[in-house]
C-alpha cells in the first residue's frame, strides 16, 4: 500500500509541475503495463463465459420487382439458444400470416415473402435475444412496380435488360453417415461438393453445427475447409460430443444441408460395474473466491445407481487435481469456495456407485477467480502526450470517510442450498479499501461472513436450508468505520426439489428407415426441474438393455440409429434432473425395423384408349415406387383447355388402372392427371397427359362399328402391354 501511495504522489507531483525524473517515469510505465496486462488476461480468461447472442451473418438489403419473391436470412449463435423475432418498420410480424414464411433451421433464420407487393417496401429487423442480452440486424426491401417506367429514360433510349440473379446450386458428391464410437476414439466427418455455376468470387461457406450450436476450431473440434471439400475431426471423442451433426453449405442464393448422428458410448470403467463419467460441465457463476459448478448425470442402464459425485479442481499451468468435497454430493450442482483471487482453474466431476468411482468427465474451460465488477472501479489518467495510467477510483480520491450505505440488494440466483446476492455500492470518496458484511435472518439477524470480508458487491451465501425463507441485508466498512445497513430484501425462499421426476408416459415407436426407428413418449407428470431423457433399447425376447443415447436428450422424441434391418426391438425411457434418474417408463410395443411407409410416386404415361365424342376411356401405368405399401386406389383430375382450374372427376377412388370419363363436350380439348393412393396416403400427381380431343373415333372403312365393352378394352390393353 505504501508503494502504491508513493506512485500516486509522484503522479500528482508530475501533473502539478510537468516534471518527472527518469526513475519515477519508469515506475509509472511499469505500473501501467502491469494493469493493462491484467485487463487483457481478465478478458481472455472470461471470454469463454460470454453467452450473449451474436449475428454471424447479418441481413442484406434487396430491391425486387412486384409479384416476385424475396428472402432475408441471418445466422445467429449464443447460449442459451437465442430467440429471433422479426419486425417490419418496427411492428412485429405475424408469423401466422400466410404472407410470410418464417423458418429457423439450426441457427439459420429466414423470412420469405413469396409474392412481394409495393406496400412490402420497408425496413425489416431481426432481433435475437437470450438471458444475456439481445442484438439486432436490419435491411431494406424495395419493391418496384413493373407498370411504372423510370422517368429519366425517354422512349428513344432502349430499356436495359433486367439483370437476373445467379443462384448457386450445391450438390453433395460424398457425404458422411452416422458414427458409433467409444470415448477416446478419433472421429472424422467429411464431405465433398460441387457448386453450379462455380464462380471464383462466390465460393460457398461450409458451416458445422452440433444440434443447434455452431462449431468452431477448439481443443476438441478441428475444422478444415478447402475448395469443394470440408472436414470436421473430433480428436478425442467424448459423450459431450454426442448429437446430430449438420453441415450447412451457405451461398448467397440459399443453402444445402446434410446431417448425421454421432454416438459416443462409455469406455471401459476403471473398475467393473463403475458408472460412466458425468458430462456437460458448466460454470454458472464466478467471483474472486468461488465458482458454482453444474453437470449432467450419466445413464445407468446396467450399472448400479449413483450414490453421489466428487468435484475436482486444477489450477491452470499445473497438473495437480485437488478433490473439492470430502463426502459425495448427491445433486448435480456444487458451489466451490476457497479459490485464490486472480488464479484460473479447471474443473471436472466423477460419479460414484457401490462398485467404485467413474472416470472423470471432460474438464471445463478455464475460469478465472476475479471480481466481475473490477472494471467498474478502473479509471484512466492522462499524463500528457500519449501516456495513460489506469488505476482504481479509490486511489485518486482523498479524505478519511466512512463508506455510504449499499442499495438495491437482490438475489440474482436462487438454488436449493445457496443464494447469490448482488447490490449497488454507494458512491465513495476515500483511499481506504472498502469491504462488505452480509447478514441473514431466519428468526434473528446473524452475520454470514464473519472471517472473510467481501470486497466485491456480489456474494454467494451457502449452506442454507432447502425450501426455507430468508431475509438478507448488507453493510459497507473500511478502516474508518461501518455504514448503516441496507434495506433488507424481500423474503427469499430457497428452492425445494421434491425428488427425481416421475416416469415418462407411454412410449411409441414408429418406422423411420431400414436401420432406425422414431421413438416418442409422453412427458412426466412431475418434471421437477427436468434436464432431459435417456432412451434404452433391447431386442425382443431379450432383457439385455443398452443405451440408445449417452448424453441427455431434451425433447420427447428421438431417432434411434444403427438398428439391424428385420430385427424387432422394444424401448423404454427415463427422465433426469439434478437428483438423478426417474423410474423407467413402461416398455413400448415391439416393432420390427423396416423402411418407413411413404406415399407412392406419381403414375405416368396416361393414354387414351377410346372416345365416342361424349366420353373418353383412359389408362395409365403403375407408380414406379409404391412406398412400401401396395397402391390400391387412384384419383383423376381433368382440365379443359383454356381453363385454369383442375377438377376432380371421381369422388370414390378407382381400384383399376382404367376409367371412363363421361359428360364431356364434343370437340373440346382435355388434359388429365392421376394420383395413386396407399396406406401411407395420397402420392404425387402424374404429369399432365397430352391434349386429348373429344372427337368420336370412326372406322377407316364403312361398316357397323362393333360395341366394345370396358372389360374388353381392358383385356386388349393388357395383352398389348
Amino acid at each position: 500500500m505504501l508503494v502504491c501511495l508513493n506512485i500516486i504522489s509522484c503522479l500528482h507531483l508530475f501533473m502539478l509541475t510537468s516534471k518527472l525524473n527518469e526513475a519515477s517515469y519508469t515506475v509509472t510505465c511499469l505500473y501501467c503495463l502491469q494493469v493493462r496486462k491484467k485487463m487483457v488476461e481478465k478478458y481472455v480468461r472470461e471470454e469463454s463465459m460470454i453467452r450473449g447472442p451474436q449475428f454471424l451473418t447479418t441481413l442484406r438489403s434487396h430491391t425486387v420487382w412486384e409479384h416476385t419473391p424475396v428472402k432475408l436470412y441471418c445466422t445467429v449463435e449464443g447460449y442459451p439458444t437465442p430467440l429471433v423475432k422479426w419486425y417490419k418498420d418496427g411492428v412485429s410480424i405475424d408469423r401466422s400470416s400466410i404472407k410470410y414464411n418464417v423458418q429457423d433451421n439450426v441457427g439459420i433464420h429466414t423470412l420469405e415473402i413469396a409474392k412481394c407487393e409495393t406496400d412490402d417496401t420497408a425496413q425489416y429487423t431481426a432481433v435475437a435475444g437470450n438471458i444475456h442480452g439481445q442484438v439486432s440486424t436490419q435491411a431494406s426491401v424495395i419493391v418496384k412496380s413493373k407498370s411504372v417506367c423510370p422517368p429519366l429514360l425517354s422512349s428513344a433510349v432502349p430499356m436495359l435488360l433486367e439483370i437476373k440473379y445467379t443462384k448457386i446450386n450445391i450438390t453433395f458428391l460424398e457425404t458422411f453417415g452416422s458414427v458409433f464410437g467409444i470415448e477416446g476414439d478419433t472421429v472424422t466427418l467429411a464431405a465433398t461438393m460441387t457448386a453450379t455455376p462455380n464462380l471464383a468470387n462466390l465460393q460457398p461457406e461450409a458451416q458445422w453445427f452440433r444440434d443447434d450450436h455452431r462449431l468452431s476450431d477448439s481443443k476438441w473440434v478441428k475444422i478444415e475447409s478447402a475448395r469443394g471439400k470440408t472436414k470436421l475431426t473430433l480428436p478425442h471423442l467424448n459423450k459431450d460430443d454426442e448429437g446430430v451433426y449438420s453441415l450447412r453449405v451457405v451461398t448467397k442464393g440459399g443453402d444445402a444441408v446434410h446431417s448425421a448422428f454421432v454416438s459416443c458410448a462409455d469406455g471401459p470403467p476403471p473398475v467393473p460395474g463403475a458408472p460412466g463419467a458425468p458430462m456437460d460441465i458448466k460454470i454458472h457463476d464466478a467471483n474472486r473466491d468461488y465458482v458454482i459448478v453444474s453437470w449432467k448425470p450419466p445413464n445407468t442402464t446396467t450399472e448400479g445407481p449413483i450414490i453421489g459425485y466428487f468435484v475436482d479442481r486444477c489450477e491452470t499451468g499445473t497438473e495437480n487435481w485437488v478433490q473439492c468435497n470430502d463426502s459425495p454430493i448427491k445433486i448435480c450442482k456444487f458451489p466451490v469456495p476457497g479459490l485464490f483471487e486472480g488464479h484460473s482453474y479447471y474443473f471436472r466431476v466423477r460419479a460414484i456407485n457401490s462398485h467404485g468411482i467413474s472416470k472423470p468427465s471432460r474438464m471445463s474451460d478455464p475460469i478465472a477467480a476475479l471480481d466481475p465488477t473490477e472494471f467498474e472501479r478502473l479509471h484512466a489518467i492522462k499524463l500528457g502526450g500519449k501516456l495513460d495510467v489506469v488505476i482504481y477510483h479509490d486511489d485518486v480520491e482523498d479524505g478519511k470517510k466512512v463508506p455510504g450505505t449499499p442499495s438495491k440488494l437482490r438475489a440474482s440466483e436462487t438454488d436449493r442450498t445457496y443464494v447469490v446476492l448482488s447490490w449497488k455500492p454507494a458512491p465513495y470518496q476515500g483511499q481506504a479499501p472498502v469491504w462488505y458484511y452480509i447478514e441473514k435472518v431466519s428468526g434473528a439477524w446473524q452475520r454470514v461472513n464473519t472471517q472473510v470480508p467481501v470486497r466485491s458487491p456480489r456474494y454467494a451465501v451457502f449452506d442454507l436450508a432447502e425450501g426455507k425463507q430468508y431475509l438478507f441485508r448488507v453493510l459497507a466498512a473500511n478502516m474508518y468505520g461501518t455504514s448503516e445497513t441496507s434495506e433488507p430484501t424481500e423474503p427469499i425462499q430457497t428452492q425445494e426439489l421434491r425428488g427425481v421426476p416421475s416416469a415418462p408416459g407411454q412410449v411409441v415407436a414408429t418406422r423411420e428407415t431400414d436401420t432406425s426407428l422414431l421413438i416418442q413418449w409422453a412427458e412426466p407428470k412431475e418434471p421437477n426441474n427436468l434436464i432431459g431423457y435417456y432412451i434404452d433399447v433391447c431386442v425382443k425376447g431379450s432383457k439385455d438393455w443398452a443405451s440408445a443415447n449417452h448424453k441427455p436428450h431434451k425433447n420427447n422424441k428421438f431417432v434411434v440409429q444403427g438398428l439391424t434391418t428385420g430385427e424387432t426391438y422394444a424401448f423404454r425411457v427415463q427422465a433426469i434432473n439434478e437428483l438423478g434418474l426417474s423410474d423407467e417408463s413402461q416398455e413400448s410395443s415391439p416393432l420390427s425395423v423396416k423402411a418407413a411407409l411413404t406415399t407412392p410416386s406419381a403414375p405416368y404415361d396416361i393414354a387414351l384408349l377410346a372416345c365416342d365424342g361424349e366420353s373418353m376411356v383412359l389408362n395409365w401405368k403403375h407408380p414406379i415406387h409404391s412406398g412400401g405399401s401396395p397402391v390400391v386406389e387412384y384419383y383423376i383430375d381433368k382440365h379443359r383447355h383454356g381453363e385454369h382450374t383442375w377438377r376432380e372427376i371421381n369422388i370414390p377412388p378407382i381400384k383399376e388402372r382404367l376409367f371412363k370419363v363421361e359428360h364431356l363436350s364434343a370437340g373440346a380439348v382435355y388434359e388429365f392427371m392421376v394420383y395413386g393412393g396407399s396406406l401411407a396416403g395420397l402420392g404425387a400427381p402424374s404429369a399432365p397427359s397430352k391434349a386429348f380431343h373429344c372427337d368420336a373415333w370412326t372406322m377407316p372403312e364403312p361398316g357397323t362399328v362393333p360395341k366394345t365393352s370396358l372389360k374388353q378394352v381392358s383385356i386388349l390393353k393388357m395383352k398389348c402391354a
